[in-house]
């Protein structure tokens, strides 16, 4: 498991509650001290890699024919990558981000009419990882999966349709581009396609379980001192995100410090989940990563989760392990796994350890 700064492991305040209402970020002219950051969370903002000294972070064009050592040399070293040459065209990129932006644009108590249930998996609310800080992120977002028509119809009861289409449109070519580039990524270990069987749909039927998120990190008055989204590593096989031209993602690399990953137009930012770190038997490191705010311009992404069918358990491939390299992890479902994050975030890989 790579190792995550100390200075960012947290637990979380029992007066924190796991369930609260987003703030109304239009209407608020001062930060409050519920999202004041700077005095809990000691991150030395000086510590971003310098882009012209360091090796930068990679960018593949997934045309290349070599393609599978690119993506290896990126998953091992880095966690992330960003991906051209996908197939997607950058016309859809701006549509779905044209529809996110007129979501997040509704007034405050027309998106609380889609909020999100505290047991629930979809809507609007703040970020699932909120109950493990003491402070509250810069930022809101709403969770899909499949058709968002039941949450669309109230935020837009007579014009809907376009943005359920938009967004059901993007999860199928997000679905098929993370099964390209899991492929990728396997391949790159010399595994084929007989090696992961689990992988494959059931009595016909297509079990994969993915979640789009859309995020929304609205102008902030006191960027300094607030934080859009807290470091993080994804659950995930991966994710694919993203980003509107407004740069505010940043990863951590070991022994170096912060990357600020600077959009570019048409390209989708890779990131490799815990599940997928847990699959390679350790050979794939899962990012640690956050999100920064300003005081100039309104940021949104989309982030697709892919993972494995909910009840299937993944372990360490057989062909990652021998005397020299015994399996890192117990099987463990996405479901399980998600429970053991819920309970112990950070460690949550710590806790499944062998």
């Amino acid at each position: 498991m790579e190792s995550i700064p100390s200075s960012q492991t947290f637990k979380c305040s029992p007066s924190h509650p796991k369930h609260v209402v987003p703030l109304d970020f239009n209407n608020v002219p001062k930060l409050p001290d519920s999202h004041a950051w700077k005095t809990t969370l000691p991150i030395d903002d000086h510590q971003l890699i310098d882009p012209f000294t360091e090796e930068p972070l990679p960018i593949i064009d997934l045309a290349k024919p070599d393609v599978f050592n690119l993506v290896r040399h990126a998953c091992e070293k880095w966690g992330v990558f960003q991906v051209t040459n996908h197939g997607i065209p950058v016309s859809f990129f701006y549509e779905i981000e044209c529809q996110t932006r007129r979501l997040f644009s509704l007034p405050a108590e027309r998106k609380l009419l889609a909020v999100r249930s505290p047991e629930g998996f979809t809507g609007y609310g703040l970020p699932r990882i909120s109950p493990f800080f003491p402070k509250l992120m810069w930022s809101e977002g709403f969770s899909i999966i499949g058709s968002p028509v039941e949450h669309a119809s109230q935020l837009w009861p007579e014009d809907h349709s376009k943005f359920c289409e938009v967004m059901e449109q993007y999860q199928a070519k997000m679905k098929g581009l993370s099964e390209k580039i899991v492929a990728a990524m396997l391949s790159s270990l010399g595994l084929t396609h007989e090696d992961v069987k689990w992988f494959e749909p059931k009595n016909g039927c297509d079990q994969t379980t993915c979640v789009l998120q859309l995020n929304s990190y609205p102008v902030c008055p006191d960027p300094g001192r607030a934080m859009g989204l807290a470091p993080h590593t994804d659950s995930s096989l991966l994710t694919l995100l993203y980003q509107s031209w407004v740069s505010g993602l940043q990863v951590y690399r070991d022994g170096a410090g912060w990357v600020a990953v600077e959009p570019v137009e048409g390209a989708l930012v890779v990131n490799v989940g815990d599940l997928m770190h847990i699959v390679s038997n350790g050979k794939f490191k899962p990012v640690l990563h956050r999100a920064v705010v300003n005081n100039t311009h309104h940021r949104v992404s989309t982030a697709y989760f892919y993972g494995p069918p909910r009840d299937v358990k993944v372990s360490a491939l057989r062909k990652l392990i021998d005397h020299a390299h015994p399996p890192l992890y117990r099987p463990v479902t996405w479901k399980e796994y998600l429970e053991a994050k819920s309970k112990h975030f950070n460690k949550a890989l710590e806790s499944i350890r062998l």
